[in-house]
């Protein structure tokens, strides 16, 4: 049984697996600002693949970063992100503060996390956008358009789960059971529904019905 959701160039399989071309310097990276929905804080930070460093940074990300008032710079080029990066950090290094508790230490980051000064880098990464031509995501339009990327994909693998979840109910004993793909099943509808997708245009009715159960 697989324990989560997926990949954006593959197929959906692991919670903790997204498995994407990699390359060293070249190729289309972002900028992310990540605000936290709690405090006037925010993450500022460069990657290819943005769903992995937001899964790094909280496993439910789509619940303690704002999705509306995040944004994704998308550029051509590493060394044109970095450079953004770079420059908003270094303008307000003043503002430097501590990750929230809950962010595991090794994925913080801790010179990139800026307090009170959301509008200021929300203009800033749209000035860039405007005089770069660069495409410039809020978390949840690019988040919307990556679960329907991978439609046909999730519907299958939906399915897949919802027979491991079966399976599991009704040929191991309870004490056996683990529950992953039901965790795993559940997790991947949440994170939809956090970025306002309907589950019925994603998920089959049996899915969707066992969804109703809980």
């Amino acid at each position: 049984m697989g324990s989560g959701w997926g990949a954006a160039c593959a197929t959906i399989t692991g919670m903790d697996e997204f498995v994407m071309p990699r390359t060293l310097s070249k190729g289309r990276t972002f900028v992310y600002m990540l605000p936290w929905r709690e405090q006037d804080l925010l993450k500022v930070g460069y990657s290819r693949q943005p769903l992995v460093r937001m899964r790094s940074l909280h496993r439910r990300f789509f619940d303690v970063f704002d999705l509306d008032r995040g944004l994704l710079l998308e550029t051509e080029r590493l060394a044109q992100a970095r450079q953004v990066e770079r420059s908003i950090l270094l303008r307000h290094a003043q503002q430097r503060s501590p990750a929230p508790l809950v962010i595991p230490d090794a994925a913080a980051g801790y010179s990139e996390w800026l307090r009170g000064v959301c509008p200021e880098v929300t203009a800033e990464l749209q000035a860039v956008s405007a005089r770069d031509d660069l495409p410039l995501h809020t978390l949840k339009s690019w988040l919307q358009q990556w679960f329907l990327d991978q439609g046909d994909v999730l519907y299958e693998w939906s399915l897949r789960m919802l027979e491991a979840i079966e399976y599991e109910a009704f040929n191991v004993p309870r004490e056996l059971q683990r529950g992953d793909a039901a965790r795993s099943l559940a997790y991947v509808m949440d994170a939809c529904e956090a970025v306002d997708l309907p589950l019925a245009d994603l998920f089959p009715d049996s899915v969707l019905a066992w969804r109703g159960r809980f």
